[in-house]
């Protein structure tokens, strides 16, 4: 039941990124309209199962790499609901469906056993800490998505009105971003203290996601001290992406440390 849940998902979300390809290439709106609303199943569906999982385990499904790309891929969906129907902006609904799809195909790459929680993980942190870290991730991808689309557009005409509320949307995306990445290491900091009695341990997870805080920190500064603005400022947000995507998966994989993963979990994300 589980898998079925997990790969209807999967299906539905590439379903909708294909309708969305298709339907901005040939410019069919009834297209787009088909894939929005496969890609809000897919959300749903998505949302089901980890639901499923978290009963199944009796704790949140969020312990290991499977179920953080799980919950990371629905936090993009998240905030690109509430994007398209709070802030009515559906220019990046593309390539924000294509970035849901990717990380959960990126999922559905890892074991998907159900574990018992390790002893260090059991912490009233737990949710504040990987929760925060999966919708900080979340936002930064779509804040890359923007940058992506305000380049190609700044490029077909550089007067172009919408241009502005692109560039204000990447820095509102990277704002949120930013926070809720501050939010996972402060209670990270907090848990390690309680789990192994110290607030910093350098350990590569750590350094990256301090690394990653700080150049998202440095577009901040320039966008509000420098007041930069346009195509500097989208680039940024595209060039940072791969940064993100390394702090979680290169990290968790290539780089030896208490967030590492083999073949059990060997600590906890951040």
């Amino acid at each position: 039941m589980l898998d079925f849940l997990f790969f209807s998902g999967l299906v539905l979300y590439f379903a909708a990124m294909v309708l969305e390809i298709i339907g901005v290439f040939f410019k069919k709106e009834k297209v787009l309209k088909i894939g929005w609303y496969l890609f809000i199943g897919g959300a749903a569906v998505s949302l089901a199962y980890l639901v499923a999982r978290g009963i199944k385990a009796g704790r949140l499904p969020m312990s290991n790499q499977f179920e953080f790309a799980s919950s990371f891929s629905w936090g993009i969906a998240v905030i690109l609901l509430f994007l398209h129907y709070r802030m009515n902006i559906d220019w990046i609904d593309p390539l924000g469906i294509a970035m849901t799809f990717l990380i959960l195909s990126y999922a559905a790459l890892q074991p998907r056993e159900v574990t018992e929680l390790m002893p260090a993980l059991r912490s009233a942190w737990f949710g504040f800490h990987i929760g925060s870290a999966a919708f900080s991730y979340a936002s930064f991808m779509l804040a890359g998505a923007a940058g992506i689309r305000y380049i190609v557009l700044e490029k077909k005409d550089s007067a172009d009105e919408r241009l502005e509320q692109i560039d204000y949307t990447i820095y509102r995306l990277i704002a949120v971003g930013i926070c809720l990445l501050t939010v996972t290491i402060l209670s990270g900091a907090i848990w390690a203290e309680e789990a192994w009695s110290s607030f910093w341990t350098w350990d590569p997870k750590e350094v990256w996601a301090l690394i990653t805080w700080i150049l998202y920190a440095v577009y901040l500064h320039l966008r509000l001290g420098q007041k930069k603005k346009g195509t500097l400022m989208a680039w940024l947000a595209v060039i940072y992406v791969p940064v993100v995507l390394f702090t979680f998966i290169g990290v968790n994989t290539i780089l030896p440390g208490l967030h590492s993963y083999g073949a059990i979990v060997l600590g906890w994300l951040a």
